[in-house]
């Protein structure tokens, strides 16, 4: 257990013991101010009125019970019933000296098999800052979980057949003798745009289109040619991005729609065997309680169309079967933006009452907001263009460069655009992080490339300004350093350093990046205020030596925060 689960278990026994009640959390949380502790423990007074007793007397008996020694040196009951936690810096220094620094979190104690279902990128364009979010945010969770000790298998999944795939091969069979295809599809978003115009100004040819979605189904081989020529493309295009941003989704990652299609007919048969269809206006559909139209009406999972074609939900249900059954998940994730919320809830409710995820099996919607502009709509270019992520890193880099440049117009160039490199894109991955998934945000190039706040240039500067302190002193900075803990600042990032374990395996069971960047945010801070207040390099003896064990502490603890979010650190900038 990390120090807060150890807080919440041992307080929320004895009040176990005192009331016999099974529900009694302890409610344990950080203290806001180190003047009341370091922890405090809310639980009693929610406890005191559901059994209508007076909340500082159970309090009190609580503190009569309650043993904590040796990790906390002091407990006060405060205010109508609050508990205060103050950490014994003894147990601050003892903890941190048996730390192991190469896996600063200890892996879980019952790792499970976790599916994460993250970026899905459209194969038939080149992907926007639409499809940002969920990669990164999808990326964040999977090295967090991997981390952690899970065997994590990351799914790409995208869409790879269906009526636009057989609008692109229409327009493949179309083009001029000799045309070099590869050319033809280095920019997949004008050419599927000219297919697209096509498609819609040309009775005959979306006539074509849609024989030739039929031939591909079928496994016609001139339409399986083409068909997988533009999928190589599409994937190299994702692929290369992927690399650019440092994401660990690989090719072997992609479990596209089209991997599913031989197992849909065995979903109709098994909701027909568990009577779960019903027909409405020729479609075969679910119908479950709970779910209605804004009418009030009741709100349908179309899984079969009245012409027999099959649905996302239909392939999501095959999915969940699959994951669950075949590669025995515990865990599926899905990370998809909000508006999907109504579909997953009837696709998840839906598996879970025919049997394709069995009662130990979690589904759960990671769901995330929307980029805005500063104009609060959605981030497009001045022309109201979606923009492409390419290009978007791109202008990040080159602003990153200026900035890079002018307050270090001396350093050598290609060291500039190393630094620039890292910074342009971490600065856009962080700036999403930094923001709860569940809301909408705006994009802003001032802030996020900010030195100042909780940016990423500003945790990339906090981490090697600390690298520099081994530099200068000509120490090598993997050397083992004794800690020991003596004065309140020296506590505070003690203690900071040993939270990191709480908050990794907070986000691995919230889904929540923004949570690890506020503590990274907090840990830069607090080894600040260290710094200011406790020389280290002109301390002497012991001190020293432990001053510089808290300085190393800090830094691994930032590269490998940051390692978790996707970010690469660097040593100088």
């Amino acid at each position: 257990m990390n120090l807060k689960q150890y807080l919440e278990t041992t307080i929320s026994a004895v009040l176990h013991k005192i009331t016999g009640e099974t529900n009694c959390p302890a409610l344990v949380n950080y203290a806001k101010d180190p003047r009341f502790g370091d922890y405090q423990a809310n639980g009693v007074m929610a406890l005191a009125k559901r059994l209508g007793r007076n909340p500082r007397e159970l309090g009190a008996e609580v503190l009569n019970h309650l043993t904590l020694a040796p990790v906390v040196c002091k407990l006060e009951l405060a205010g109508p019933g609050f508990i205060n936690l103050f950490i014994d810096p003894e147990f601050l220094t003892a903890t941190l000296n048996k730390m192991d620094q190469a896996q600063l979190v200890a892996r879980a104690d019952n790792p499970q098999t976790i599916v994460i279902d993250y970026s899905s990128p459209n194969l038939a364009k080149e992907m926007h800052v639409g499809h940002l979010r969920g990669t990164i945010i999808g990326d964040a969770i999977a090295r967090t979980l991997t981390y952690l000790g899970h065997k994590v298998i990351r799914h790409n999944h995208f869409g790879d057949w269906g009526t636009q795939f057989g609008m692109l091969i229409t327009y493949m069979q179309e083009l001029p003798g000799g045309a070099d295809l590869h050319n033809e599809l280095a920019n997949l978003e004008v050419f599927y745009r000219a297919a697209k115009q096509r498609f819609d100004a040309e009775p005959d040819f979306g006539e074509r289109a849609r024989e030739n979605v039929v031939r591909l189904q079928a496994g016609d081989p001139d339409c399986l040619a083409k068909w997988e020529s533009f999928i190589k493309v599409s994937i190299a295009h994702c692929q290369e991005l992927y690399a650019h941003l440092d994401i660990t989704l690989t090719e072997k990652d992609i479990v596209p729609e089209s991997f599913y299609n031989d197992r849909l007919e065995a979903v109709i048969i098994s909701l027909t065997e568990k009577n779960l269809l019903t027909e409405s206006a020729g479609a075969r559909c679910v119908f479950l309680d709970g779910f209605v139209t804004r009418e009030g009406d009741p709100q349908p999972l179309i899984v079969q169309k009245s012409d027999g074609g099959y649905l996302y939900a239909t392939t999501d249900l095959a999915a969940i079967g699959y994951r669950c059954k075949e590669l025995l998940a515990d865990r599926v994730l899905y990370v998809v933006d909000a508006r999907q919320s109504m579909h997953f809830q009837q696709v998840f409710a839906t598996a879970k009452l025919a049997g394709y995820a069995g009662p130990d099996n979690t589904l759960e919607h990671v769901s995330y907001g929307t980029m805005m502009g500063k104009d609060g709509k959605p981030f497009k270019t001045r022309s109201g263009d979606t923009i492409k992520l390419v290009d978007l890193c791109d202008e990040s880099i080159e602003r990153a460069f200026t900035l890079v440049s002018s307050k270090n117009p001396d350093l050598d160039e290609v060291e500039r655009q190393h630094i620039s490199a890292l910074v342009g894109v971490a600065a856009v991955k962080y700036a999403d992080l930094s923001k709860n998934r569940n809301s909408d945000y705006a994009f802003d190039w001032d802030s996020m490339l900010s030195f100042d706040g909780n940016t990423a240039p500003y945790l990339l500067y906090a981490y090697a300004r600390i690298r520099s302190i081994f530099r200068k002193a000509a120490l090598a900075p993997e050397a083992h350093f004794n800690i020991n803990i003596s004065v309140p600042d020296e506590q505070a990032l003690a203690l900071k350093l040993i939270q990191f374990a709480e908050i990794v395996e907070l986000l691995a069971e919230t889904c929540l990046p923004n949570q690890l960047c506020l503590y990274l945010y907090e840990l830069a801070g607090t080894f600040m205020k260290f710094y200011e207040s406790c020389p280290v390099l002109k301390a002497e003896g012991a001190e020293r030596e432990s001053r510089l064990g808290l300085c190393q502490l800090t830094a691994r603890t930032l590269k490998q925060g940051l390692e978790l979010l996707g970010i690469t650190t660097l040593e100088q900038m």
